[in-house]
């Protein structure tokens, strides 16, 4: 089934189908936006009694996909002495970033740069530092939210595919979150330069962060912007972006910088806002 499913993603027309994806979620039509949630609600099991809106509040299915949750459902452990969960999702991979390359799945990894969209020195900032592949399921909260503090210096957009990001695939597709449409943002803080990467996927309408860009999804071409300067700063915790449908959050940490926790393995369910790092530098 699963190789069914990877050889079906090759040949549809991914961008295509995420764009009328996007046009009826965008829709604010009543009884079409209802009947959307309330399906997705029923097939997904999400959880809306932790949604600070119900049902016939929501603008529409995005507004409704990317809704904000009740003041506390996602206590905050210690920033202090911790490097926090971006997002609600489970932990697809995490280790050690050596050679350049971050683990995908057995047998197959991808590169940093390639990842980041940047240069070689920007690169081999994170040689032997750390790295967090998370995976957000279609009932998860899909708000991105800062892991630590920090001061946004640059984002790079890279155009690419759409496949699914889900465990078959990620297993069964070479350079995977290297080769779909992603935004990466580089922040420099008190646990020095790290990256937040978030990864487009298969029916992905939007990624849209809270400080003004300049990139639109599903464009032909890389937009660069440089930050620094320009104030952009976040406490562990602070809303930094929000994915419409889908997909992924990969993390990246310079050497010395973090370690995991012993107790956090791959497919282990996470909520933001826990604990998943030491900070070395506390």
């Amino acid at each position: 089934m699963s190789s069914a499913f990877i050889a079906l993603q090759h040949i549809l027309p991914q961008h295509a189908l995420s764009r009328f994806a996007g046009s009826l979620a965008a829709s604010e039509t009543p009884w079409l936006r209802d009947r959307l949630i309330r399906r997705f609600v029923a097939a997904y099991g999400v959880d809306l009694s932790e949604a600070a809106r119900g049902i016939g509040q929501f603008a529409s299915f995005n507004d409704f996909f990317t809704r904000e949750l009740k003041p506390g459902a996602r206590p905050l452990a210690d920033s202090a002495a911790f490097i926090l969960s971006p997002a609600d999702g489970a932990v697809s991979q995490l280790g050690p970033i050596t050679g350049g390359r971050i683990i995908q799945a057995k047998g197959r990894d991808y590169s940093v740069a390639e990842l980041l969209g940047c240069g070689a020195a920007e690169a081999a900032r994170f040689e032997g530092g750390r790295f967090m592949t998370i995976y957000l399921s279609p009932k998860d909260y899909h708000r991105v939210h800062m892991p630590a503090a920090g001061t946004l210096q640059a984002t790079s957009y890279i155009p690419g595919d759409l496949y699914s990001v889900n465990v078959a695939t990620a297993a069964g597709v070479d350079r995977l979150f290297a080769r779909n449409e992603r935004l990466s943002c580089r922040f420099d803080g008190p646990d020095g330069h790290f990256a937040s990467v978030m990864v487009g996927a298969m029916i992905v309408a939007g990624i849209d962060t809270v400080w003004p860009n300049t990139f639109r999804t599903h464009a032909s071409a890389p937009v660069h912007e440089d930050f620094a300067g320009k104030a952009h700063s976040f406490a562990a915790g602070d809303e930094m972006g929000r994915f419409y449908l889908g997909s992924t959050v990969v993390l990246l940490f310079e050497p010395g910088r973090v370690d995991w926790l012993d107790s956090l393995k791959p497919g282990d369910p996470l909520r933001m806002g826990q604990a998943i790092a030491q900070r070395l530098s506390a």
